[in-house]
């Protein structure tokens, strides 16, 4: 089966657990389809779209969501530990006050990197930071052609060191990534020229 014929066969299988009266969760939904992707291998074919927590926000409050997220990142603060710590400490979250009213901690749980790769309009306001882990693509290392015999691939790894180069008038980002086999990388320009060649672990 080709994926698109996979994801067509899940589709129809949740949609007759709602019509038995027994709907599957989006957890539970995301959770068979990232089993089908794990059978099929390390394709480019990607189901992290479907369950999206982001999607259920509405524009106005994934503006303000998203801007949000960019102003801790800007301060060097993780955004999810903030909004935890405004929850524990009942502070008013300002303008993202409306999580903690209307989605809560479950919707909040469910948030990963990923699910931010959607909206590229945000760019990277998520920035790296020491510990985080990522997928590498091949396309670092070797000539990878979309029709030759070198295909892109996703490698896990983890980064273990960020540092930012400034010259005069430029400045770039590169970053030290560590294979789960001992080997390290460096990734130059890591989000200015090879921005593409990383992403989010694909949940």
């Amino acid at each position: 089966m080709t994926p698109d014929e996979i994801e067509t066969a899940m589709l129809a299988a949740f949609n007759r657990c709602d019509v038995a009266s027994c709907p599957l969760t989006d957890t539970q939904k995301q959770i068979l389809l990232q089993v089908v992707e794990q059978i099929q291998g390390n394709s480019p074919y990607r189901v992290s779209n479907i369950a999206n927590p982001l999607d259920e926000l509405t524009p106005e409050e994934l503006e303000a969501f998203l801007q949000f997220v960019k102003d801790e990142e800007q301060r060097n603060r993780t955004w999810k530990v903030q909004l935890l710590n405004d929850w524990l400490l009942e502070n008013d979250s300002g303008t993202v006050q409306f999580i903690r009213k209307r989605y809560g901690l479950q919707w909040l749980n469910r948030v990963e990197s990923c699910h931010f790769d959607k909206y590229s309009y945000f760019e990277d306001a998520l920035k790296l930071r020491v510990g985080d882990r990522i997928e590498a693509s091949n396309a670092l290392w070797e000539w990878v052609q979309e029709d030759g015999p070198c295909k892109r691939e996703w490698f896990p790894c983890m980064v273990i060191q960020v540092e930012e180069i400034c010259n005069r008038d430029d400045s770039s980002t590169n970053c030290v990534v560590r294979f789960f086999n001992g080997a390290e990388y460096e990734i130059q320009g890591i989000y200015e020229w090879n921005r593409y060649n990383w992403r989010w672990p694909q949940k």
